[in-house]
């Protein structure tokens, strides 16, 4: 590797996947700021799409390939943090999807609170609770009748989505930081017992990889996106019921089938339950229990099909008590200080992409494969974990870059990101869009289907 300090953090995160780096040759070229913030998400986003790539690899010599070798430049990894914002749609690019009453306000107590109103029940919700209309001078104005935490806790109790601004020393004496504190990064967790299940020869890593993917908006999506690329048959899964913004869905689609499936009834359930039975991987975005009366919790699964690895994501983890919590990128980065921190004391700020959406996607796909290799070497049913809460926190653990240097950082703009962006037709128009980022020797990550709406194709397994 060409940079000590980023082979630490890959090294690390390997480890607590219970990786070795031997025989793996991945080179990491550049280094942050790759975008204008001190935080260091170029480093955990380039260590773990290498991760990725070094389980790819130890795949792909299990079934009878030899060993490749690997490349993550950092400046693509910037681009790709802002896939949602550069890919363009027969030549347009994306609208702000960003709601006039979404973001930041200010409290009673000048304090700083965060509404997300991008989805529309979620919106309504706020709307009703504050008793006004969707225009931000009102709702600026009833904010400003009510205390940060007496928001906040109004919030929690209706279920909906918005935070206060903590410091990164306030959220760790919180009660439910203080509840994840020890849990790791990222869980492998064996959850029942089957035979190894051994991968034959292939021409890519995942080929014959079967991958459910009942995730939304942009972690959980990047995560099937990610295992597509590398070969998998990923199906994601919605329904016409289910809020879904084309943006993300467009950005997100490829290299998957996209399918309907209705879940609220037996027929669809039923479905699903079929599908389960010849999958490989079945990765889902909802909050802790939300599907367990549906019959589709890890260990419901791993019974239908014993050999399954589940993959779970969520916003606050499955433990402490918030993690019935829902919760986006940007909610995260609110409650944890790392908005704090970038407005410096004064106006919070987010960062620049929604890193820890990107890095915990990332981190799904690689302990999907760590599960994977697993299940082909020893056999068993596989649980994986992870929250967009600990990749939050992992990223404040790796340090700081100089303020200068975040100064002077920026944007990329359409020029800057020409050699990493590909384009296709699809169901969809022209999209022109981020090429995956890794690059390996002998089976470089492609995708070999469009992105498409959902319910273009049909509930069966290719």
């Amino acid at each position: 590797m060409s940079d000590g300090r980023k082979n630490a953090v890959l090294e690390d995160l390997l480890a607590g996947g219970g990786v070795s780096i031997a025989g793996s040759t991945v080179d990491l070229q550049g280094a942050d700021p790759v975008l204008p913030t001190r935080f260091k998400i170029g480093d955990a986003a380039a260590a773990s799409i290498a991760a990725i790539g070094i389980m790819a690899n130890k795949i792909w010599v299990l079934r009878g390939g030899s060993s490749q070798r690997m490349s993550v430049d950092m400046r693509h990894v910037a681009a790709a943090l802002r896939g949602e914002h550069i890919y363009t749609l027969n030549g347009v690019p994306p609208a702000d999807v960003w709601h006039e009453v979404s973001g930041f306000f200010q409290t009673k107590d000048e304090r700083w609170v965060q509404l997300h109103c991008n989805i529309p029940h979620l919106r309504a919700g706020i709307m009703n609770l504050l008793g006004v209309k969707e225009e931000r001078a009102a709702v600026a104005a009833a904010l400003r009748a009510m205390t940060a935490i007496d928001f906040e806790q109004a919030v929690i109790g209706a279920n909906l989505c918005a935070a206060m601004v903590r410091s990164e020393e306030e959220w760790r004496s919180h009660p439910h930081a203080e509840a994840i504190a020890g849990l790791p990064l990222l869980e492998v967790v064996k959850i029942g017992e089957s035979e190894p299940e051994t991968l034959a020869t292939a021409r890519r890593p995942l080929e014959g990889v079967r991958v459910l993917d009942l995730t939304h908006v942009i972690a959980g999506p990047v995560c099937g996106r990610t295992l597509a690329e590398h070969g998998a048959d990923v199906m994601r899964i919605s329904a016409p019921h289910r809020y879904n913004h084309q943006d993300f869905v467009v950005d997100t689609g490829h290299g998957k089938l996209s399918v309907n499936l209705d879940l609220r009834g037996d027929e669809g359930r039923d479905k699903l339950f079929e599908l389960v039975g010849n999958a490989d991987i079945f990765a889902q975005g909802f909050r802790p229990g939300a599907l367990a009366r549906l019959g589709l919790t890890p260990e419901d699964l791993a019974a239908r099909r014993p050999g399954l690895i589940y993959v779970t994501l969520s916003a606050f983890g499955h433990a402490g008590p918030w993690a019935p919590r829902r919760g986006f990128d940007s909610l995260l980065q609110t409650t944890t200080g790392i908005a704090y921190e970038g407005g410096e004391g004064g106006a919070p700020k987010h960062l620049p992409a929604q890193a820890l959406d990107y890095v915990t996607g990332y981190l799904a796909a690689f302990g999907a494969l760590v599960a994977l290799e697993r299940r082909a070497r020893v056999g068993g049913s596989y649980l994986v974990r992870v929250s967009l809460a600990q990749t939050g926190r992992w990223i404040q653990s790796l340090g700081r870059v100089d303020a200068k240097d975040a100064a002077m950082a920026t944007i990329p703009g359409v020029k800057d990101v020409a050699p990493w962006m590909a384009e296709g037709a699809t169901d969809f128009g022209t999209v022109r869009y981020v090429k995956p980022v890794l690059h390996m020797s002998e089976t470089d990550p492609h995708w070999v289907r469009p992105t498409a709406p959902f319910g273009t194709d049909e509930a069966v397994w290719p």
